[in-house]
């Protein structure tokens, strides 16, 4: 297990973490708890190394740069001022809350023009012909992050160590390549799966890696999308379905008038 690595062609980054960790929260930019946000931060780092993700060297930047913050808040008062008082520097909390701030409103801009254009991609010009659906309902776009996937799959790991009948002491040697095939089993006969579902048999740790490890690399294959119906809720796992394709009957051609 170790020697296989997910590699996303696209990965969010650290300031979408901390984005992500602060929705959690459910608490507003300037008024988030940055040293409460620092564990929680290193946990999700803890995380991708486990599952052996590859770490942009700004995680670790960022990781660095809450440590630092959390460690400001644990002198005494009168040396926080001192600190703050420093010509060669401002605080660094609000130079990172300014950073979170503008990188929401460039973030949130691009979310409406992707919208934007998704609504344009369901206005068709007026025809003389009646147009055909291949499908009625298009797949919805996925819309959960890797955070969301490991906020996930945490949760999952919660649970097994709280079970009795746990096998981490005979480590199962299961393969990233049998869980594809369980993965793409369970979905040849549904529509769709819960993330949780996944993982109902599970009985070790190791396997649990396995059973993720699977997931992305199907995703990253794009086999498999994700969804919410609600933020932080359930995630659904579906197979991904080919792009609606748009096809207008053809008019039968006249027969050519044969002379008489």
């Amino acid at each position: 297990m170790s020697e296989y690595k997910v590699k996303f062609e696209v990965f969010e980054g650290p300031l979408d973490l901390l984005l992500y960790l602060i929705k959690k929260e459910e608490v507003d930019i300037y008024e988030v708890n940055l040293t409460r946000l620092a564990a929680q931060f290193i946990e999700y780092i803890e995380m991708m190394r486990e599952f052996d993700l590859e770490i942009a060297g700004e995680f670790l930047v960022m990781a660095s740069t809450l440590m630092y913050i959390k460690s400001r808040e644990l002198l005494p008062v009168d040396q926080q001022a001192q600190l703050e008082g420093e010509e060669d520097g401002a605080d660094p909390r609000w130079e990172l809350i300014r950073q979170l701030v503008e990188y929401k409103k460039f973030k949130d801009a691009a979310a409406q023009l992707q919208a934007l254009e998704a609504t344009q991609e369901n206005v068709f010009p007026r025809v003389p012909v009646k147009l055909e659906f291949e499908s009625e309902k298009p797949a919805p776009k996925p819309d959960v992050s890797i955070f969301d996937l490991l906020n996930a799959v945490n949760a999952v790991l919660k649970r097994l160590e709280k079970r009795d009948n746990t096998r981490d002491i005979f480590e199962d040697k299961w393969t990233v390549s049998e869980k594809i095939e369980y993965v793409v089993r369970m979905l040849s006969s549904r529509a769709s799966v819960r993330f949780s579902e996944l993982f109902e048999d599970a009985m070790s740790r190791s396997e649990v890696v396995c059973t993720f490890l699977a997931l992305l690399e199907l995703i990253r294959l794009k086999q498999l999308v994700c969804a919410q119906s609600e933020d932080f809720g359930e995630i659904e796992i579906k197979k991904r379905v080919a792009d609606v394709v748009v096809t207008a009957p053809v008019s039968p051609t006249e027969p050519d008038s044969q002379p008489q």
